[in-house]
């Protein structure tokens, strides 16, 4: 066990990093640990349970709900009813938050927020899935803790972290102060520091998009998508198209070798599809902690102003260069609203009275 650091060692030896917290954080941290262990279990044998496909409903998003999204919600809200470190659960699972009223739980500091699997339609196929969290401090201070407490922007996380299922299973979390990843010894039962200070390349060669729906993506979009096509020696293009359909496995790869995941607006989804409590927030606080980029296209993702739990965005992740492109031909060919348009035309030909 020489030179070998457990999640929870870390955790402990980090615990000075927060000193308004007299150890909540951390046992929520190692609480959120323990519950990925169980859930992680149970992927790896669903194939030999009656586990796997859809349990026949449909959840908030209206998406079908796979077994495994309900058993990996359950045994999360689980692990933090009976730690007792936060007062509300938010989870993409649910339609509303769950309120957590236990004797201990109901004066706790923390809300947890929570996609408990993400990318579940790979499950029947073996491809990775994972989970996504993200912790902020309660800002109310009397009775009950309420919405207002959840709908913070995503600069107000105190931590936010990933859960890979995979080839080998991994736990990736920042508080504000770095990302470090540690990968679960199945020997021991430990997740282990395995990837320290963690750090997203500037520049990368990967890009990741459901290309399918390319007639459907703003100008700007479509404009990247030919840029990274094109045949250049010097940028390495054209770059190579990995999309995996979980945003956990796309970012985590991407965190890794360098890259950009991209999950725009469409004709369809004008607000965007990807949830920005449970998702967009807690997927920008890690990148912009590895040293990479999130944005909408147009703005900063941390600092969008959150007014429902379920809201949804566009969002642009990844190596900076790579996003920071993206932003560029967004903001030239797709920024303009038709009404803006309109006017930048008429005040082109010397009409007065712009439009109603």
């Amino acid at each position: 066990m020489k030179g070998i650091l457990t999640l929870g060692q870390f955790i402990i030896e980090k615990q000075s990093d927060f000193p308004y917290a007299k150890g909540e954080l951390s046992r929520l941290l190692r609480d959120i640990g323990i519950a990925a262990k169980i859930v992680n279990r149970e992927v790896n044998k669903a194939g030999l349970m009656d586990i796997l496909g859809d349990v026949g409903t449909i959840n908030i998003q209206g998406e079908s709900q796979k077994k495994l999204d309900v058993f990996a919600n359950e045994q999360f809200i689980a692990a933090l009813k009976s730690g007792g470190e936060c007062c509300i659960v938010a989870s993409e699972e649910n339609d509303e938050f769950v309120y957590i009223d236990g004797e201990v739980s109901k004066n706790a500091k923390y809300i947890v927020a929570m996609d408990p699997l993400d990318g579940s339609s790979n499950i029947d196929v073996n491809v990775a899935v994972g989970t996504i969290f993200s912790i902020y401090r309660r800002v109310s201070t009397d009775g009950k803790a309420t919405l207002e407490d959840v709908l913070q922007k995503g600069t107000e996380q105190v931590a936010a972290g990933y859960i890979i299922y995979g080839s080998s299973t991994m736990l990736v979390y920042t508080t504000g102060k770095g990302v470090n990843g540690f990968t679960l010894d199945p020997s021991i039962g430990e997740f282990c520091l395995s990837h320290p200070k963690m750090k997203v390349p500037d520049d990368g060669v990967i890009y990741s998009i459901n290309e399918g729906n390319y007639v459907h993506f703003p100008e700007g979009v479509k404009k990247y998508l030919k840029y990274c096509q094109v045949e250049d020696e010097q940028t390495s293009r054209p770059y190579t198209s990995r999309y995996i359909g979980s945003m956990v496995a796309d970012v985590h790869r991407n965190m890794i070798k360098g890259g950009i995941f991209i999950y725009p607006t469409t004709s369809g989804a004008p607000n965007g599809k990807l949830r920005l409590v449970y998702e967009c927030n807690p997927m920008a606080f890690i990148i912009e902690q590895a040293g990479g980029r999130a944005t909408d296209g147009f703005n900063r993702i941390l600092d969008k102003d959150v007014t429902s739990l379920h809201q949804r965005s566009a969002i642009f992740i990844g190596s900076k260069n790579m996003v920071l492109k993206i932003e560029e031909l967004m903001q030239t060919y797709s920024s303009k609203t038709p009404d803006e348009k309109a006017e930048a035309t008429m005040e082109k030909f010397g009409i007065v009275g712009g439009v109603d």
